[in-house]
């Protein structure tokens, strides 16, 4: 490793103080491992993803539920979506969406990301609360300025081509600064057909189009930092081959101030943003528009707008040599509302109100010390204590034969408040030039989201347009749900050489307990080998793995340097209510990469190795997936201001089913819940060449 970088990265780890702790800065490189004294992966560009959920794919103990082309879900030790806390630029962005297909991830491109921070363990309470699992922290790109008296002027265009899907994406970034203003903008545009799988056969409804624009302005002092970030996106289309609909529209306007100052006690960031999401489905080309006897009744359009206010302030104050002391608080404002036109037949003459005037508040404060006691120990505790308050108008179906249960609905006491308890203990043990030891206990909550609470018809159709997990099934919702509450005991032991650039080996396993797990129970009957009606509901569950990772440098010399990576993770999931399997857990799979770099050349060739999938949910009826190994191969050349990368993924044109891809409902009759055939999963992408050019001022 580059001895200036090395020590860079070093001191940023090592002042953030996280135990448990994974960073990834993009585009150059990807750091991961689960100490601060961090261990460099070069996956650079990685064959330029148009997902950024999939830029997290090497780091340990991630894996991907699948969605739609820009969408995916990562998932981290078994939870994902709303249990974990993501955020990009700092604001905690939420779905709006019956079917989650504007995930966090999805309101920045590729292109436009900088950095990536992954705590795939325990949270620190500084970070975040209402999730149970991991956090992923996704910034673009910091303001630049320029050295004192001087003007910087910088830009960058990337244009890239994927050949399965005729993918074509470009991106655009510029920067204009002095010694104490900057300005800078950032532009991506991705439009993609079809994808095929190994089979040469078209995956219906995985086509996608979205265009993502964002400006950055900057002030600076000696000691401050003010900073307004401006994002807007347009999303005219992306299909979902696991939902019964698709995206037909998804506008999103952000508006993100930051406030940083320096201090003689330390320092303090504020922070207020705003976001605004206009959000429509309906079915696309690949599933039936036209419904009813005559063949007369167009499509089923479905609306949602959400808007998400966020404000937040934290201290950090260096107490002693040793001791420093966060304390913060947070306040979180989202409104919903998700309404369904008529548009004839059944579904007529009334607006159905899935959610209306949907309110989901939360109201957090926290404190947290970190003392380093010895060079040998560092501890970490936290405590975080929230507020969540959710609730919900009246509500009213098409016709009269929704009113049974849109009186019961309207009948109910909607208003629930949550009071919900955080506390984190971290330890951090160095015996050893060659060795780490971490360990840590957390206690986390989370409170369901507004569809677990408050969908409320058991029509079958209404129901088969509510589904956040993809497994084709319908779902209602309940008001009487509990929050998760998670215990969660990790730990670490990693060896490597005492300058940490030669090599490195560490296992890390792990155990969380959920009590009130948010799954699901039948309506009425459930039944094997078909899709099924059923109400999200509180169980109890327990998830538990391991992670192992090692790299080594392997060989070095005047053909160049040489180097491997590995990584293998483990998880498992059960229903400690009624013995079952939890669902969407990914089986045993490993990453192994071979990495070369000579000068400004470098190369990759990366073995993905994927377990049967066997373990599954009964009550889901989740389907089976076979065994697989995925080969890709990269390469990258850069000379003066231009960079030319290709590379081949799924080298060998395998045919394989993706284990966290749910059911295959991207063609046909999807509005019936049965009316597609049951027993199909989502295949994942066959041979894909991509090249890219990059033009850099």
């Amino acid at each position: 490793m580059n001895p200036q970088l090395r020590k860079h990265l070093l001191a940023m780890s090592v002042a953030t103080a996280l135990p448990c702790y994974a960073q990834t800065t993009l585009p150059s490189v990807i750091i991961t491992g689960t100490n601060p004294d961090v261990m460099q992966v070069d996956v650079s560009k990685k064959g330029f993803p148009s997902d950024t959920a999939n830029l997290l794919q090497s780091v340990a103990g991630v894996s991907m539920v699948s969605g739609g082309g820009v969408s995916g879900l990562p998932s981290i030790r078994g939870l994902a979506d709303d249990r974990l806390r993501i955020q990009v630029d700092g604001m905690d962005l939420v779905s709006a969406c019956a079917n989650h297909m504007n995930p966090a991830l999805s309101y920045i491109a590729p292109s436009q990301v900088e950095s990536i921070q992954v705590l795939p363990g325990i949270t620190p309470v500084s970070v975040g609360g209402d999730s149970i699992g991991g956090t992923i922290r996704v910034r673009s790109a910091d303001p630049k300025f320029a050295e004192a008296g001087a003007q910087l002027l910088e830009g960058q265009a990337t244009f890239v081509y994927r050949s399965n899907g005729n993918v074509r994406d470009a991106s655009l970034a510029a920067t204009m600064a002095s010694d104490t203003f900057s300005a800078s903008y950032r532009g991506a545009a991705i439009k993609a057909h079809n994808y095929e799988d190994g089979d040469g056969k078209k995956i219906g409804s995985s086509a996608y189009e979205s265009r993502n624009h964002s400006l950055t302005l900057a002030m600076r002092s000696e000691a401050r930092l003010l900073e307004l970030k401006l994002g807007l996106q347009r999303m005219p289309y992306q299909g979902f081959p696991n939902q019964r609909m698709d995206l037909t529209r998804n506008d999103s306007e952000q508006v993100n101030l930051r406030y940083l100052e320096r201090f003689g006690w330390g320092t303090l960031e504020g922070r207020a943003y705003h976001e605004h999401t206009r959000h429509a489905m309906n079915f696309g080309p690949d599933k039936q528009f036209w419904y009813g006897a005559k063949k007369n009744i167009p499509g089923m359009p479905m609306d949602t707008e959400g808007k998400n206010t966020g404000v937040s302030v934290k201290a950090t104050i260096p107490l002693s040599q040793p001791d420093t002391l966060r304390v913060g608080a947070d306040y979180r404002r989202y409104r919903l509302d998700d309404w369904w036109d008529p548009s004839g037949g059944g579904m007529a003459p009334d607006t159905f109100w899935n959610i209306r005037d949907g309110q989901r508040d939360r109201l957090g404060a926290f404190a947290e010390w970190d003392r380093r006691w010895n060079p040998a120990w560092f501890t970490q505790f936290g405590v975080r204590g929230e507020l969540v308050t959710s609730d919900t108008g009246t509500v009213q179906g098409y016709n009269a034969g929704y009113s049974k249960d849109a009186s019961v609905f309207n009948a109910l006491d909607r208003k629930r408040n949550d009071h919900n308890l955080d506390l984190t203990a971290q330890a951090r043990y160095v015996p050893s030039q060659d060795m780490t030891v971490k360990f840590g206990y957390a206690r986390k909550t989370r409170s369901p989201n507004l569809y677990e609470r408050y969908t409320w018809s058991t029509g079958g159709m209404a129901m088969a347009m509510v589904n956040i997990a993809g497994d084709g099934n319908g779902y209602v919702g309940d008001p009487s749900l509990r929050p998760e509450t998670a215990h969660m005991a990790t730990g670490s032991i990693e060896w490597h050489d005492p300058a940490q650039e030669k090599w490195s080996f560490a296992i890390s396993p792990y155990y969380t307990r959920v009590d009130d797990y948010i799954d699901a129970r039948c309506l009425t009957t459930c039944k094997a080998g078909a899709f099924v009606n059923l109400r999200f509901a509180n169980v109890d569950g327990k998830l538990y793995g391991t992670e192992v990772s090692a790299h080594a440098a392997l060989a070095s010399g005047s053909y160049g340097t040489l180097s491997g990576d590995m990584l293998v993770n483990y998880v498992r999931g059960e229903n400690r209510s009624t013995g079952d399997n939890l669902y969407n857990m990914m089986p045993l799979n490993t990453r192994l990469a071979l990495n070369h770099r000579l000068g400004a050349w470098s190369n990759a060739l990366e073995l993905r190795a994927v377990k049967a999938k066997d373990r599954v949910s009964s009550l889901h009826n989740e389907l089976r997936t076979g065994g697989y190994a995925l080969a890709a191969l990269r390469t990258s050349y850069a000379w003066n201001k231009v960079e030319l990368d290709f590379g081949v993924e799924n080298l060998f044109d395998r045919r394989y089913d993706l284990p966290l891809g749910g059911a295959y409902v991207g063609q046909g009759m999807t509005m019936a819940l049965n009316g597609v055939p049951y027993g199909i999963g989502v295949r994942g992408m066959g041979r894909s060449v991509y090249a890219g050019l990059t033009f850099k001022l």
